[in-house]
């Protein structure tokens, strides 16, 4: 009997395709090990925000935001000219530049009224001052 090629090639496919298929199972056991760990990571997530949504819901409600205290403005219809020209020029002004929005005569009992307003409305938070004679509103 003589030896056949091809019989001797059947052994060695054989033997190589067991080795393919002994590494694909130890992937898939490796993947069968580690799948677990990652259920448990996924299932340890939603129950964490399963109990934040619980405490959330279990929260009262805050009051209505009723914004920052706003300071008193003085009920002389002057103050809120002052304020409406600030706001119109959108910048700092003096004393003597608010006389001028204001079309007041630049006299020194115009400007020392309007000087004096402006230091109540920045005694009251209502105005700063950045540099002395200098007014402003705090959000410009």
């Amino acid at each position: 009997m003589s030896e056949n090629p091809q019989i001797k090639v059947i052994p060695e496919h054989i033997e190589t395709r067991e080795r393919e298929l002994a590494d694909q199972a130890g992937q898939f056991r490796a993947r069968i090990e580690e799948l677990p760990r990652q259920l448990g990571e996924l299932d340890a997530e939603s129950e964490n925000l399963r109990i934040t949504r619980k405490t959330l819901l279990t929260l009262p409600l805050p009051s209505p935001a009723t914004g920052p205290d706003r300071p008193d403005i003085p009920d002389h219809p002057a103050y809120q000219q002052v304020l409406t020209a600030l706001a119109d020029a959108g910048r700092p002004m003096r004393a003597r530049g608010l006389c001028q929005a204001l079309d007041l005569p630049i006299l020194p009992k115009n400007t020392e009224g309007i000087r004096s307003k402006l230091k109540r409305l920045v005694s009251r938070g209502i105005l700063i001052e950045p540099e002395p004679g200098l007014f402003a509103r705090p959000d410009a």
